[in-house]
């Protein structure tokens, strides 16, 4: 059942509730109770909105309809025809290393902290499935290969993130902070102009590694810190190389990354831990505010 929790701490209202398998947290610089029911209702309905229509665990939603058309096209809304638009772009800047349609080697990589890794032969066995080159997008209608399927998680929850901090600040004018699951977007600068202060987790979730003095913008941390597989003393990170089938190689265990918006600091967060060792260089061509670990 979905539910969510209010109290006051420190000052703010703090606000809790469950989405996109993340603890969702939002702060609101504010002593109106009611004024924090409110915002905190319309952000948890917003993420619940866009974890119900993008989940791939569902059947019910437009990802469903579009993994289940076994070769038919399918025509799509607007939100969803801009992250597909979006999906191509990061696809085009990544040289094909970020592609929507590599979510299918979850049937073969199983990132739940065992030994277990899979055969070449299972991953050989999807790869002829992976390729964005290979679906036709002419918006709004999208046609997948038969056995291929499309996978927006990697820009989901960011992509919430941003859309719940606006939807807060067409409806009022304090600082709020929405954080889900370490994604997180300020609504707009405090009136103190403080800065809100994140703390950031090493690979080891007990071990805090510091904090990240944020007034204005977004931030989004990308790693191995919960989903990874370990054998032989070689640590699998769950980022995978769609050309390869198999996790990249020596990446960081976590890259956090600010921007103006969620969606673009987890862009290149997770771009540049698609480059393994070579991740903190990526970054800094890039020439943008970064922690590495």
């Amino acid at each position: 059942m979905q539910s969510t929790r209010l109290e006051h701490k420190q000052g703010n209202w703090h606000g809790s509730f469950k989405a996109m398998a993340s603890p969702c947290e939002v702060i609101m610089e504010t002593e109106d109770k009611d004024e924090a029911a409110a915002i905190l209702e319309t952000v948890a309905n917003e993420a619940w909105r866009i974890e119900h229509k993008f989940s791939r665990y569902r059947d019910d939603n437009i990802i469903s309809r579009i993994n289940s058309a076994n070769g038919e096209a399918v025509e799509v809304d607007e939100e969803t025809a801009r992250l597909l638009d979006f999906s191509d772009q990061l696809y085009q800047m990544s040289d094909g290393m970020f592609d929507v349609t590599s979510g299918i080697l979850r049937r073969a990589w199983l990132f739940d902290q065992s030994d277990n890794i899979p055969e070449q032969q299972q991953i050989d066995n999807l790869l002829p499935t992976i390729g964005w080159e290979k679906v036709s997008w002419t918006p709004p209608r999208i046609q997948l290969l038969p056995g291929m399927e499309i996978d927006l998680g990697g820009i989901g929850k960011e992509y919430a993130v941003d859309r719940c901090a606006q939807r807060v600040r067409d409806m009022s004018d304090i600082s709020v902070l929405v954080n889900f699951g370490g994604d997180l977007a300020i609504t707009r600068p405090r009136n103190d102009k403080q800065a809100w202060t994140i703390g950031r987790l090493s690979s080891d979730p007990d071990a805090p590694v510091g904090v990240i003095q944020l007034q204005q913008g977004a931030l989004a941390t990308s790693g191995d810190q919960h989903r990874y597989l370990e054998k032989d003393g070689v640590r699998y990170c769950h980022v995978l190389n769609p050309k390869t089938g198999w996790p990249v190689e020596d990446p960081p265990h976590t890259i956090s990354v600010a921007a103006p918006t969620c969606i673009e600091a987890g862009m290149l967060s997770t771009m540049a831990l698609l480059q393994g060792k070579q991740a903190e260089a990526f970054l800094k061509a890039q020439d943008i505010p970064h922690w590495i670990n």
